[in-house]
């Protein structure tokens, strides 16, 4: 077996292994090893943990080296809680799932649907956006469409599908248009949306300005508001120190009312950003941003995406 093949069955059956065993574990114990985990993590001060420190700078320029690396560490604990939270989501009862996240805004969502429109949620890898999808299917009960990336291996792609899947969700695979049109369709029929969408290194992002400096995020949230009519309404999440989530549901992006539609695109899709940036902003250690985002991090090092 070759070193890829190997490791593609190791982290797997490592994900496999947190699905079938963090969720038997008594929660205090689970939430003790995972900050541990993350702890550890953070001193071993590796490529994820010194981006993610990179990527901190942006967001709070003044903060001196003593500040980033206390954020830095708090941002391990957070996105280690995530995991945390996410192998036992599927073993929380509606109540719990609803106890466990506190939402400002929501009636823009369920106005929105109400009006049969279509509703499209935009979000950046803040908190944890699979327990606010599972609010959405249990305790809103509507079901919703998202897409997910193609993960090596192929085994580990399919325990991401399943376990969404399980919390209610219609994954589709990242596949360009054919994702796209399905989305359309849904959207179309008055449904809802879900898409992360603050990192698209593709040729079809849409550059935009990011905490002073240019970024690409994905076009697919404006260009589906612009082709079906549906709300686009940015989300940002945030923990506080206690065990719920906070959730802001943002007022809608509109489509301009002139321009051509890949001006409209960038209008839109700034907006987004400016949403993004300032739920980041207030709490930027639960923004999960471990890899290179901003161009100029990616272009003097000629690296791919």
């Amino acid at each position: 077996m070759s070193g890829g093949g190997l490791r593609d069955r190791l982290t797997d059956g490592l994900y496999g292994l947190g699905w079938g065993a963090v969720k038997t574990l008594p929660e205090p114990v689970a939430r003790a090893l995972f900050r541990t985990l993350a702890d550890q993590v953070w001193k071993r001060r590796g490529k994820s943990v010194l981006r993610l420190e990179s990527n901190l700078a942006r967001v709070v320029p003044d903060a001196d080296a003593a500040r980033l690396a206390e954020l830095s560490k708090a941002g391990m604990r957070s996105y280690m809680r995530y995991w945390m939270e996410s192998f036992r989501l599927p073993t929380w009862t509606p109540e719990r799932i609803r106890d466990s996240i506190e939402v400002d805004g929501v009636q823009r969502l369920t106005d929105g649907l109400d009006a049969g429109k279509g509703v499209v949620l935009a979000l950046p890898h803040l908190g944890n956006w699979d327990l606010a999808g599972a609010w959405v299917t249990t305790d809103l009960k509507v079901p919703f469409t998202t897409v997910a990336e193609r993960l090596r291996p192929e085994s580990l792609y399919d325990r991401f599908v399943a376990y969404r899947e399980g919390l209610g969700m219609e994954v589709l695979p990242h596949s360009g248009g054919a994702a796209f049109g399905t989305l359309a369709r849904r959207l179309r029929s008055g449904g809802l949306v879900c898409l992360v969408a603050d990192r698209d290194l593709s040729a079809s992002g849409v550059e935009v300005t990011f905490f002073g400096d240019t970024a690409r995020m994905p076009a697919g949230p404006a260009l589906l508001a612009q082709q079906t009519g549906a709300l686009l309404l940015p989300v940002t999440l945030r923990y506080d120190g206690t065990p719920v989530m906070r959730a802001r549901i943002h007022p809608a992006v509109p489509v301009p009312a002139t321009g051509t539609r890949a001006g409209k695109t960038s209008s839109m899709t700034q907006a987004l950003a400016d949403a993004f940036a300032a739920g980041i902003a207030e709490h930027p250690q639960d923004w999960h941003m471990l890899q290179r985002l901003w161009l100029s991090d990616l272009e003097p090092r000629g690296e791919a995406p």
